[in-house]
C-alpha cells in the first residue's frame, strides 16, 4: 500500500512518500524513507517491490554521483530523468527487470526552474506539473488535478500535499501513518514537516 506524491509550485518541487514498508499484511517497518536525495538538488521518491526499490535507488544514486565526480559538474533534472529511464527500459529487456515506480523532482541550476518527471516500471518518461504514485494515487490525483497551482507558495504547496494526505488517510483502506516530506529548490534539498 504504498503512496507517493510530487508537486511543483513557484521555484520549488516537494515530494512525499509514506515510511510504511510491508510485505503482504505484514507491516514490517514504520520508519522507511523512500525518498533518496540523488544529488544537492535532485531527489526521487521510489515505490514498488521491496528489493527491487532500494537496489536500483542505490545505483540510481552512485552512478550520477560517479557522474559528477568525473564531469565535476551535476547532471540536470532532464538528463538524470533520461538517464533513468534508460536504465530501467534496459532493465526490462534483460532476465531480471526492476519493477520500481520513481517520482524526480529537482531544481534546474542553469535555468531556475523545478521540473518533475513520473517514471514508471515500463520505462515510461513524462514531465507533469503534479504525480503520485501507489494506491493513494487514485485519491490523490483528482484533488492534485483541481487544486495544484503552479504559482502556489510553500504553505500552499503544503496545504494541497496535506489535503492529499488527509484525503488517502480517510479513504484507504490501509492507509500509511507517516509521511516523509521533502522539498527542492535553489537553496537544495530539505525536509519539512507537515
Amino acid at each position: 500500500m504504498e503512496t507517493s506524491f510530487a508537486l511543483i509550485g513557484k521555484g520549488y518541487v516537494i515530494v512525499a512518500a509514506d515510511t510504511t514498508a510491508a510485505r503482504s499484511i505484514v507491516k514490517m517497518k514504520i520508519d522507511e524513507d523512500k525518498i533518496k536525495e540523488l544529488s544537492s538538488h535532485l531527489l526521487m521518491a521510489y515505490s514498488g517491490e521491496p528489493g527491487d526499490t532500494v537496489q536500483f535507488a542505490e545505483y540510481v544514486e552512485r552512478n550520477i554521483r560517479l557522474y559528477q565526480i568525473r564531469n565535476l559538474y551535476p547532471l540536470r533534472p532532464s538528463a538524470a530523468a533520461s538517464w533513468i529511464r534508460r536504465s530501467l527500459a534496459e532493465s526490462l529487456r534483460s532476465r531480471k527487470p526492476y519493477s520500481v515506480n520513481l517520482l524526480l523532482g529537482g531544481y534546474d541550476l542553469a535555468t531556475h526552474t523545478p521540473n518533475l518527471y513520473w517514471i514508471d516500471y515500463l520505462g515510461t518518461l513524462v514531465e507533469v506539473p503534479f504525480a503520485a504514485h501507489g494506491y493513494g494515487s487514485y485519491f490523490a490525483l483528482s484533488l492534485l488535478d483541481r487544486y495544484h497551482d503552479p504559482e502556489a507558495s510553500v504553505e500552499e504547496g503544503l496545504a494541497t500535499l496535506k489535503r492529499c494526505i488527509d484525503e488517502v488517510s480517510k479513504r484507504l483502506v490501509v492507509s500509511p501513518g507517516k509521511y516523509k516530506v521533502k522539498i527542492v529548490d535553489k537553496d537544495g534539498v530539505r525536509e519539512l514537516e507537515i
